[in-house]
């Protein structure tokens, strides 16, 4: 089997693609900035998406770790929850990861009664499912189709409870899944953009991308 660009090349975040497309980060709350700095080093052309304006100009999103219920209220007061829904159901590839996993998950076990997900991937996920801040930690993932163990930050990481049958478990910890993928939609529980290791990144665009 042909290897994928994103195997062939070596992890440094700095090892550029050539990315015609934009990739927009959601920039309302949490960690959107080192998102930013990953997939620019991957020579992506980025967009911080604040606005429904904003979304209207990104191929892609990656919804960034942060405070869940947060970023679900500021969805709802920026009028952006229905616009990003629309988007997500017309085809838009998307990468969720911590915060974003539970916005995109088909539902949270622990979650505000108002508080709104996308229902995008067929996934059920209980919030902090690993813990508080304080049983934050590391491991080294074998993730499916990478040829090397990737560095997984998990902070105040969400548990994957339930998994769909169309849904593609791409990593576990312990046998619990925390990187997954449905279609054009990835989610991770911990925060590849924090590891220094930009291949979940470069297989996010290889995919969203690809000819």
């Amino acid at each position: 089997k042909q290897k994928t660009a994103y195997e062939l090349m070596p992890s440094l975040v700095g090892s550029e693609m050539c990315i015609r497309d934009r990739v927009g980060v959601l920039a309302l709350q949490g960690a959107f900035a080192r998102h930013l700095q990953v997939l620019g080093g991957l020579g992506a052309a980025t967009t911080e998406v604040r606005t429904t304006a904003d979304l209207l100009e990104v191929d892609a999103l990656v919804l960034p770790g942060g405070e869940s219920t947060t970023m679900s209220m500021l969805l709802d007061s920026s009028g952006l929850h229905d616009a990003v829904a629309d988007r997500i159901t017309n085809g838009m590839p998307v990468l969720g990861t911590c915060a974003g996993m539970i916005l995109l998950a088909r539902h949270v076990a622990d979650g505000r009664p108002d508080q709104r997900s996308f229902a995008a991937i067929e996934i059920d996920v209980l919030r902090n499912g690993y813990g508080r801040q304080v049983d934050s930690f590391e491991a080294d993932l074998e993730v499916t189709g990478l040829d090397k163990p990737f560095h997984g930050v998990f902070i105040r990481a969400p548990v994957v409870e339930w998994v769909g049958d169309g849904v593609e478990v791409l990593g576990t910890v312990d046998g619990r899944p925390v990187l997954c993928r449905q279609g054009a939609v990835v989610v991770a529980s911990f925060h590849p953009e924090m590891s220094g290791d930009g291949r979940i990144h470069r297989r996010f665009l290889d995919t969203a991308f690809a000819a």
